[in-house]
């Protein structure tokens, strides 16, 4: 299950003002899991500070 790859397809990701790439909650629903990275989208509403699931 983890780290199973996924196409990126139109919508999956922007590029921000620094020029990262931010993949949108859309992404990360198709990936099916949490990373627990913090991403600004993530549908899984993990908080990194606590390192916990809201």
């Amino acid at each position: 299950m983890y780290n199973k790859r996924v196409s990126l397809e139109e919508g999956d990701f922007y590029f921000n003002e620094q020029g990262y790439r931010v993949f949108t909650e859309k992404y990360h629903l198709k990936r099916g899991y949490c990373c627990k990275s913090g991403c600004k989208h993530c549908p899984y509403g993990y908080d990194k500070k606590t390192d916990t699931f809201k």
